[in-house]
């Protein structure tokens, strides 16, 4: 692979951590210069009578980007989901055409998760198995932005997570066989930004549902978390770019919203304002029978707005859902984690929820075989569960993260940290939590697929799983169902005959792959850009020094 420096001091093995010089502000946005692309038409060469070598095949001199097939991967969270989609709508309205098969992909850009050995372990495989088949590879996500030097990454092409907006950049350099890294962080007058502009195209992986990051980073600095090497310190965005990030998505046809972030309770500290003022103005946004959910916060930062958070969560149009990991129940263990609380906090936190908002879903996550974790710690994280009973319970094996404290503490042996695990996954799966329901007549909203394909998934106001008969005239509708079977996850809805069916989106959802956020362009504007759009050619002018040639796309 040919490797393109950008901008680089003499020493090679430098990094790399941006390239403005290559493009700013005042250039042409992606959808702009597909639509330049379309109206260019090359200017053909003299042929020249030259003999061909008998069985050498004819090499081009270069590539065209913008026309290639890209398969796009994404692990991790839902704020993971959300940055892949977004690539995904500007890659599309560049022209290139994303599909879902991997074989057919000209090249894979693969959106890592370092929260665990095993989705890091995928991600590699995956880079592994596309050099074997000899496709273009570029990498995003929190694994190449926290480790960027690990050595399975050389020679890649390289998207920070706070660079998704310039996905299509490094995707053209990457197709022409650059190698290009843009790992710097989004700053206005100093200050750290939340990340790329909510604005950008997407395309959403369920045409109904919008995932919001309000924020990105966190304000804590837990000892096995590698994220934070990767998402940095709290950058929240503005209360008015999201609420115009959700009026959009509504015009489009989205009928449930999620929020997320690594932790949606410290929204809004670092710019002086708070999740319940944004959560305020959200709801004001939200259309009859339409949803919205909120993601995962640490205990600390909802102590200080219980009250406020129990009105929001009693409001019709949102989900009186709410996920609080606490990781373990002993104050020994929750110290050697940094976590800046202890599980008083967390009984807190749920005892208060549960009294005032009635059937709410609590649930919480449990990292199991920490280090130093004695019998008698586990012990206590057993006894939390079997008081509270969590219907939603997120059970990891311990791993250590390189680079992270955790990693150098004395491990648990592998053999508890499994018995552990297997000891916890027995008591969760001891009760059923929708046993009692049977019988219910419950309000849902139908927004997916199930994973066998079977059904189409719904969610009551306790955003409890409800699968009900696949009828496309139930899809992305709020219907009655009486609940007849009860499942560890889930529970069983037969529509209710003759009762009315609810339609919460205010337009017709997008198709599935069309590409939301782009403007209506006529073909005069169109012709317009073809003619003052300008393509840029980098050349090498000395080792550190680049000459920028402005070509007219008319010449």
């Amino acid at each position: 692979m040919k490797t393109l420096p950008i901008a680089m001091p003499s020493a090679c093995d430098s990094l790399l951590d941006d390239i403005e010089d290559m493009v700013t502000s005042h250039d042409p946005t992606p959808h702009e210069r597909q639509f330049a692309r379309r109206s260019i038409v090359p200017r053909p060469r003299p042929r020249r009578q030259q003999l061909q070598p008998a069985g050498e095949e004819l090499q081009t001199d270069s590539v065209i980007p913008g026309t290639q097939k890209i398969w796009v991967r994404t692990w991790g969270c839902s704020h993971n989901s959300s940055d892949g989609e977004y690539m995904a709508g500007q890659l599309a309205a560049s022209g290139y055409k994303i599909t879902e098969n991997p074989s057919d992909a000209d090249l894979w850009l693969l959106n890592s998760c370092t929260v665990k050995n095993p989705a890091e372990d995928h991600f590699r495989n995956s880079i592994k198995k596309a050099q074997e088949q000899n496709k273009k590879v570029v990498v995003a996500g929190c694994v190449p932005q926290a480790q960027p030097r690990t050595e399975y990454l050389k020679d890649l092409s390289v998207i920070g997570v706070q660079q998704i907006d310039r996905v299509v950049e490094v995707v053209d350099e990457a197709i022409k066989g650059h190698s290009v890294r843009l790992l710097g962080q989004k700053k206005e007058k100093g200050k750290r930004l939340g990340g790329a502009r909510l604005d950008l195209p997407k395309i959403r992986k369920n045409p109904l549902i919008e995932i919001i990051s309000i924020n990105t980073g966190c304000l804590n600095a837990c000892t096995y978390c590698k994220t934070k090497h990767a998402r940095g310190d709290l950058a929240s965005y503005p209360i008015e770019e999201l609420v115009e990030r959700a009026r959009q998505s509504f015009q489009e046809g989205v009928c449930e919203i999620w929020l997320t972030s690594e932790d949606t309770g410290a929204y809004g500290r670092d710019i002086g304002t708070d999740l319940p003022s944004l959560l305020w103005e959200l709801v004001k946004e939200i259309p009859e029978g339409a949803m919205l959910r909120l993601g995962m916060t640490n205990p600390p930062y909802i102590l200080e707005h219980l009250e406020e958070m129990v009105r929001i969560l009693q409001h019709p149009r949102v989900y009186a859902f709410l996920h609080v990991p606490v990781q373990s129940a002993s104050d020994s263990v929750l110290m050697d984690m940094k976590r800046e609380y202890c599980c008083a906090d967390f009984r807190s936190v749920t005892d208060f929820l549960q009294q005032r908002v009635p059937g709410i879903t609590i649930a919480t996550d449990i990292i199991c075989g920490f280090p130093g974790e004695t019998d008698e710690d586990f012990e206590q994280t057993m006894e939390l569960v079997r008081q509270y009973r969590f219907p939603s319970l997120f059970i990891n094996q311990f791993y250590p993260r390189p680079g992270t404290p955790a990693a150098k503490m004395e491990q648990v042996p592998a053999h508890m940290k499994k018995q552990r695990t297997k000891e916890l996954s027995a008591l969760f799966h001891s009760y059923k939590p929708y046993d009692h329901k049977i019988g219910e007549r419950q309000r849902v909203l139908v927004t997916e697929d199930s994973f066998d394909s079977q059904y189409y998934v719904a969610h009551n106001k306790f955003y409890e799983q409800v699968l009900v008969p696949k009828k496309p005239e139930l899809k992305g509708k709020m219907v009655e169902v009486d609940i007849y079977e009860a499942g560890k996850h889930y529970m069983k809805g037969r529509p209710v005959e003759d009762a009315q069916v609810f339609t919460p989106s205010i337009a017709q959802p997008l198709q599935k792959g069309q590409v939301s956020g782009l403007p209506q362009v006529s073909l005069l504007d169109r012709l317009s850009l073809a003619r003052s759009t300008p393509v840029f050619i980098l050349k090498k002018a000395k080792q550190s020094e680049w000459l920028t040639e402005k070509l007219s796309a008319g010449v």
